[in-house]
């Protein structure tokens, strides 16, 4: 998937366009619903489909202390909205000027000018302009005037259930499952495996770790049934995975995810990219008396890891 990332980037020789608005962050099951609609009307114009994100979030330029985490980078949001049916994504540069325009600037320099929109779809609480001040209305009778029609989409799971706020919410719990049921998708996380303490190793449980930081999708400290895949090889793996910062250690800080892979303790994966998915929540986070304590807890995670599984 190829994104534009500047104005210097959107080809100049792009006759005409259906256009797909959205920050499409985690483009869970809501945005789908959008893309699907929009991917229909490039259809029928036979026109390439056009997603248009923002980048940073709004958020992040206009309140950054009120910001919400990222579910996805702008390279796994490009990928996201590629398999949903986008054909390019213009990753509108996001700063103060854009957010001083007025709802017909916007449509004039970005709709207009730049991607010469046949159509554009949005979701039907879709705001844009300085101070929110467009909406679907406006954008209907503002295509119009300027030749292409405008549609918004409802979101037929209603915005709590399908919206990047509630799978936030989701994750902040420890629920991935109700997380994966709004994205459509499970809740996925990916790093490099990195060498930790060793403690595993040293009490029969090895883990691959990967560093949480900077992993907008890790969910809530806690123990959790799932699925560890190597990304070099495609191999999959059935796991108890560990996040959070082992509390009955003492001198760990950093968060980690931490994934066991049931009854291999051969696996060399040090340096290798992995893919770690959350399937259900075990337990929270506990700090255990000893050694022995928690050793008792770990084998009836693994336990349970197996059951949910099926492994």
């Amino acid at each position: 998937m190829q994104i534009w990332r500047s104005w210097d980037d959107v080809p100049r020789d792009l006759a005409r366009s259906v256009v797909v608005i959205g920050n499409f962050d985690g483009v869970h099951r809501g945005h789908r619903a959008v893309i699907a609609r929009a991917r229909e009307l490039a259809d029928e114009h036979a026109a390439p489909l056009v997603a248009v994100t923002f980048d940073p979030h709004p958020m992040a330029v206009l309140r950054p202390e009120h910001a919400p985490s990222m579910l996805t980078t702008l390279e796994d949001r490009g990928e996201l909205l590629g398999a949903a049916g986008v054909d390019q994504v213009f990753a509108l540069p996001f700063d103060l000027d854009v957010a001083a325009w007025s709802p017909q600037e916007f449509v004039d320099r970005v709709l207009v000018q730049a991607l010469r929109a046949d159509a554009v779809v949005v979701g039907a609480n879709f705001r844009f302009g300085n101070r929110a001040a467009g909406d679907v209305a406006f954008l209907t009778e503002a295509g119009a005037r300027s030749g292409f029609v405008a549609e918004g989409v409802a979101l037929d799971g209603g915005p709590q259930v399908w919206s990047s706020t509630y799978v936030r919410t989701c994750l902040a719990a420890g629920d991935v499952a109700g997380a994966a049921e709004a994205l459509g998708r499970p809740v996925v996380t990916r790093g490099v495996v990195v060498r930790g303490d060793q403690r595993g190793r040293e009490i029969g449980y090895p883990t691959a770790n990967v560093p949480a930081a900077g992993s907008s999708a890790t969910p809530a400290d806690g123990v959790y049934a799932g699925r560890l895949k190597r990304l070099d090889t495609g191999e999959v793996f059935p796991a108890a995975i560990s996040v959070g910062t082992n509390p009955t250690f003492s001198g760990v800080r950093e968060r980690r995810v931490e994934s066991y892979v049931l009854d291999r303790v051969d696996l060399d994966l040090y340096g290798v990219e992995v893919e770690v998915e959350f399937v259900e929540r075990l337990r929270g986070m506990v700090a255990f008396d000893g050694v022995e304590a928690l050793l008792v807890q770990m084998a009836d995670d693994v336990d349970r890891t197996r059951t949910l599984l099926g492994v």
